[in-house]
């Protein structure tokens, strides 16, 4: 998980579009290293707005770091890039764009978060781990024509723009193969393992989406599928973004999904999100409305989120959506995708081997958990509608002073910050309960 310091953004040059811009480079580990390169940015009369560090991808430097800052033209951007080239390595611009989703009504030391749905297309080039590169003990990192096909399909990520039709992927017969063994090998394990509400939406897939085992889906008709059914939609994404980036995607009914298959050497195990465990883990779930409206608590409750309370929500993300288990009836069964994706797991988190606590956020935040292993301990649910209530007055608890709603008709985030805000909200929640009123006379 990234480490990001957030910074009040004072003294910035005024501008009358900004351009909201990511800066990547890395630096080794070596006293006043980082110092010099804020320098150099500082010199130019920039204020930085939020900055991510995590462990560098190559053996060669130590840390990446993601700067964000507003910059006056892109003639300033330039300039930033240019004062880093002698201080740091691999530097360069990853997004830049006009402020749509500015947030000059924030407090200072709120983390920028979007605003517009359109602001999600500058998570694009903000990945942790690019689809394409691969870590030394990967199946597929001796593999030149494996890493040459996701870097092929990882460009349709990388040049998605909000509003676009998802690009058609032709898979290979060898990724189908792979597709399909891991596909009878998981369908088979459902009926007696997945959660109820999963196995009453995979039968949906199969006859809308095509899935089956002699193709491979493809998320364009998915994401419509699931838009009908709970408003959800999927977003090509090129790797891992960070914690932040993913959990605002929530916020809109959003799902940042990759398109690229697991190596063929070893079709039942990957270290990495595939397509395979996006649409056989996570996908059914988002047609189910209790499920889609408990992810997107978890992503409203992250927008302008501290640091410290992303760290907190990605937790309760991992314990749940990944790793969850609810209770039906007197058997526990999986409703996490990671579980639903891993034949080994699933059955082991259901035995009696690793240990069940009840779901309470509060305690489920501070849980620590391993990520190349068998999880030791399981949070179970009682229902989705109930972690949803959950997650609400845990969010409610989080240091952040002002709330948000997702207003569903501008496909944007509203801070209920004013009265007259808060008014125009309880206006349409009136309209909206004079209308289940309604409804319940007519019933009766």
């Amino acid at each position: 998980m990234s480490a990001a310091i957030s910074h009040a953004n004072k003294g910035a040059e005024a501008s009358a579009a900004p351009l909201r811009t990511t800066v990547h480079f890395s630096i080794t580990d070596k006293v006043g290293a980082l110092d010099d390169c804020l320098a150099a940015i500082k010199a130019m009369h920039i204020s930085l707005t939020r900055i991510e560090s995590r462990p560098s991808k190559t053996a060669e430097w130590d840390y990446d770091f993601f700067v964000d800052f507003n910059a006056v033209d892109a003639d300033q951007v330039r300039k930033v890039a240019k004062s880093l080239e002698p201080l740091a390595k691999q530097v360069h611009v990853v997004s830049t764009g006009g402020m749509s989703g500015a947030s000059s009504d924030l407090p200072e030391s709120t983390p920028w978060f979007p605003r517009k749905m359109i602001d999600l297309d500058s998570f694009a080039e903000k990945v942790l781990e690019m689809g394409e590169e691969l870590s030394s003990d990967h199946p597929g990192a001796k593999d030149p024509i494996y890493r040459a096909r996701r870097n092929e399909i990882t460009q349709i990520a990388r040049t998605y723009k909000t509003g676009q039709p998802i690009p058609h992927v032709e898979y290979t017969k060898q990724e189908v193969e792979t597709w399909a063994a891991v596909f009878e090998k998981l369908t088979g394990m459902f009926p007696n393992f997945a959660c109820r509400e999963h196995q009453h939406v995979f039968p949906l897939l199969v006859q809308n989406c095509g899935y089956g085992p002699s193709q491979v889906p493809q998320l364009e008709v998915i994401s419509k599928f699931l838009k009908d059914c709970t408003g959800f939609t999927l977003r090509p994404v090129m790797g891992l973004l960070t914690s932040r980036d993913f959990l605002n995607g929530l916020a809109f009914r959003v799902f940042h999904s990759t398109q690229y298959i697991r190596h063929h050497s070893s079709p039942l195990y990957t270290p990495e999100p595939d397509l395979c465990h996006e649409l056989l883990g996570h996908v059914p779930l988002f047609a189910n409305p209790d499920f889609a409206d408990f992810s997107q608590e978890i992503g409203l409750a992250s927008l302008g989120a501290s640091d410290e309370d992303i760290e907190r929500l990605a937790t309760i993300y991992w314990f749940t959506v990944e790793f969850g288990i609810c209770r039906q009836g007197d058997q526990i069964r999986a409703y996490g995708a990671g579980l639903l994706s891993s034949f080994g797991e699933l059955e082991y988190s259901l035995s009696d081997k690793p240990e069940h606590r009840p779901f309470e956020p509060a305690k489920v935040a501070q849980q620590k958990y391993p990520i190349t292993e068998y999880q030791p301990v399981y949070f179970v649910a009682e229902s989705f509608k109930d972690a949803q209530m959950r997650v609400r007055e845990f969010a409610n608890s989080l240091n952040r002073p002002f709330s948000v709603r997702y207003n569903a008709y501008t496909e944007s985030i509203e801070l209920l910050d004013s009265k007259e805000k808060v008014i125009r909200y309880a206006q349409s929640i009136k309209t909206d309960m004079l209308t289940l009123v309604d409804a319940l006379e007519k019933l009766a």
